[in-house]
């Protein structure tokens, strides 16, 4: 009976749009540190997930897989030791209304994470791909250069936009979510979506202050609607204590966001393994950001990889702090968030109380990425993120998971 249940929820997930991703791509040029920034925000039916340490044919690569993917034949987003990085999006318009027989996006990621270098690479493997691909993704790359592009990519071939490109980006930013340029545009999708991280992310090009936390922080949890401009903060209930329904469609984080992650690159002629994921596995609403590297020893934190269970810790917590935001699940119950308990004027919704936890997280996790950037080769600085990997898993755990 609960299998039952459950899959007819998914069903009323997967006939709203499911699949559904928002992203950006940001050129070194215009961040801070000179690094360049990949986001991508992943909305899909699984949203069991976690992340894996994985051994492609050339290369090691950290990935977001489906907990349900047991043999882990799909990668949604991750980075390699060559600081290759990929991420997509569906772009629904790029091969017309028929539904495809197979769709070979997220084993392509996966067979890219394990074989590319740089973005010439990731061309090479595409134009060598039997046609059809089974393609239908806005896919973000980026390398250990500072290349960075969206290959809009359909089973038929791909069109590149260079982020570096004034031409292309003239602000040093690109956003997709779940159409593209050069499809059939009356079948966009993602469109209220799109109109909200273009506005975010404009207003803070304009500002001088788009970076890492503006993506992470920000834009995962971006409570205004592209569409009606509709901002949850202005209409924040007094306290957590009585529930109040909202309207929540078409945010950047919904029911079914799966996950975040923001791929942080490196400077021209850093060493590619400086390369970070800032990943949160799970729901952004619920779940705090910890940053991922590939390191000699090969550890993650436990906690966002497969357990004995076979499921992520911190993923399934976020699911089941979840349930407080959509309490119904019949209907069209998933269209709507409980607000009080996302965010309120006493400080007490989920997103308020995950902040400072995360914080602490981050600050310590730059202390060890400082260490390495000082010295990768060090194996004093590489004991300190297997170090810093552990004291998370336990602060996790204690800040956030008991709470």
């Amino acid at each position: 009976m609960m299998k039952r249940t459950i899959l007819a929820v998914l069903a009323a997930v997967v006939s709203v749009g499911a699949f559904a991703c928002t992203s950006v791509i940001v050129s070194g040029k215009i961040t801070p540190d000179g690094r360049p920034l990949l986001l991508k925000n992943r909305d899909a039916d699984d949203l069991d997930n976690l992340v894996a340490m994985l051994q492609g044919e050339k290369y090691k690569f950290i990935g977001i897989v489906a907990t349900n993917d047991v043999k882990m034949e799909n990668v949604w987003s991750g980075h390699n030791e060559k600081g290759f990085a990929i991420f997509n999006t569906d772009a629904f318009n790029l091969n017309g209304k028929e539904k495809p027989e197979q769709e070979n996006d997220g084993k392509v990621m996966k067979r890219a994470l394990g074989i590319c270098a740089t973005l010439k690479d990731f061309e090479h493997l595409l134009d060598t791909l039997s046609k059809p691909m089974y393609l239908n993704s806005n896919f973000g790359v980026m390398d250990a250069q500072g290349n960075c592009a969206y290959f809009e990519t359909s089973s038929k071939g791909y069109t590149k936009y260079d982020v570096n490109d004034p031409k292309v980006a003239p602000y040093g930013y690109l956003v997709r979510t779940n159409h593209a340029m050069t499809g059939d545009r009356s079948l966009d999708q993602g469109i209220e979506r799109y109109m909200a991280i273009s506005d975010l992310m404009e207003n803070a090009a304009f500002a001088g202050s788009v970076n890492r936390d503006l993506l992470l922080r920000q834009a995962t949890r971006h409570l205004t609607n592209g569409m009606t401009k509709t901002n949850l903060y202005d209409d924040m209930p007094e306290s957590g204590t009585v529930d109040k329904m909202y309207p929540y469609t078409d945010f950047i984080s919904r029911y079914y966001t799966a996950s975040a992650d923001v791929i942080q690159g490196v400077k021209p002629g850093e060493d590619p393994l400086l390369t970070i994921s800032w990943t949160i596995i799970g729901c952004p609403l619920t779940t705090v950001a910890v940053p991922l590297m590939i390191t000699k020893s090969g550890k993650l934190p436990e906690v966002v990889v497969r357990n004995g269970d076979g499921f992520s810790e911190l993923c399934h917590y976020g699911l089941e702090a979840k349930k407080q935001l959509y309490p119904m699940t019949r209907g069209n119950g998933l269209n709507y968030i409980n607000l009080p308990k996302l965010v309120n004027k006493q400080g007490t919704g989920c997103v308020q109380r995950l902040q400072p936890i995360e914080t602490e997280i981050i600050r310590r996790g730059e202390q060890a990425i400082d260490a390495l950037r000082r010295d990768v080769n060090s194996p004093k600085a590489a004991k300190a993120m297997d170090d810093y990997y552990q004291w998370a898993d336990s602060y996790i755990r204690t800040e956030l998971m008991r709470k």
